[in-house]
């Protein structure tokens, strides 16, 4: 059999501090049989030159340069799924920051090729913590529990910047459209895979390390203070305008969610709009469900609370 090919979507912005690093991770794969398509968002410092220079090294069969449409990393991603002359046989989220371990793309494929062509399949893992200098600072949170739509609707638990999904997924993610709202591109990932009755596999073991600096637009949880704010935005109301993008979002897909999972949605739609005591009801007949004990109860003051 043929080599898989890889589509690595990398999407920068203002990225020449960490780029060449991230660049230079991703040629060190041990699974060569990849390209990358880079969509820039409007960078005003070096990070285009930066992606010439690379092109002109590896060569334009190597790495595609695009324009994004300026509207944010998670447009930015979406742009790239849905843009047809892309095609390969795996895709990966690649952010600007990161470092991959060498046998990223090998391990992650090895994980799903197993899968079913028809059947779409999602792959991440862990992350190691490293601070600007490239120190460790630590390691992501382990999630132990069952990877599933109803965890998707309520709970991100991958890290886009580790993720790996086969074509079928892509084409269900290309279905929904590029202009689709969603709150995170990876989040949206998640529930898309589950919903349809994918295949995930969460990796205990990292499988890069996750730069840590003062602008990234999404860090890690680890940590108390990270999950009490996380905590704090389920509580004030956040979390529940979050999940109105979703379930909006989910509509362009609908269609294509198992029979199982289209009863979850309608189950959750219901126990949302319902008074107090009918809202914990459907909220449990939903079996929607977070990773820990303190996370699911957190979901249910949110419930009682009508911030879900």
């Amino acid at each position: 059999m043929s080599t898989p090919t890889v589509a690595i979507l990398l999407c920068t912005h203002n990225g020449e501090r960490f780029l060449a690093a991230q660049l230079d991770s991703l040629a060190r794969q041990t699974h060569l049989s990849w390209a990358v398509w880079a969509s820039d968002d409007g960078s005003t410092d070096g990070t285009i030159a930066m992606l010439e220079k690379y092109r002109t090294k590896w060569g334009p069969e190597k790495l595609h340069i695009l324009n994004g449409p300026r509207v944010g990393s998670s447009a930015n991603f979406l742009s790239l799924i849905c843009n047809a002359a892309i095609r390969a046989d795996y895709f990966s989220y690649a952010d600007q920051d990161d470092v991959w371990d060498p046998d990223k793309l090998s391990r992650a494929i090895s994980k799903i090729s197993t899968t079913p062509f028809a059947t779409p399949a999602l792959y991440f893992s862990r992350s190691v913590l490293i601070d600007e200098r490239d120190q460790v600072l630590g390691i992501s949170r382990l999630y132990t529990r069952p990877a599933r739509f109803q965890n998707a609707l309520v709970q991100n638990i991958g890290g886009g910047n580790t993720m790996l999904f086969n074509a079928s997924a892509r084409d269900i993610l290309r279905s929904a459209g590029p202009t689709v709202e969603v709150v995170v591109h990876d989040w949206w990932t998640y529930m898309v895979v589950t919903g349809c009755g994918g295949v995930v596999v969460n990796d205990p073991v990292p499988s890069l390390r996750y730069r840590q600096h003062g602008t990234n637009q999404i860090g890690s949880n680890l940590g108390l203070w990270a999950r009490l704010f996380r905590a704090g935005q389920l509580l004030e109301g956040r979390f529940r305008t979050w999940t109105d993008i979703n379930l909006k979002a989910l509509q362009a897909i609908e269609s294509q969610l198992s029979l199982e999972n289209r009863q979850v949605l309608s189950l959750f739609r219901a126990a949302r709009q319902a008074p107090v005591i009918p809202r914990l009801i459907g909220v449990v007949r939903s079996g929607i469900t977070r990773q820990s004990f303190i996370d699911n109860l957190g979901l249910y003051v949110a419930a009682v609370l009508n911030r879900l």
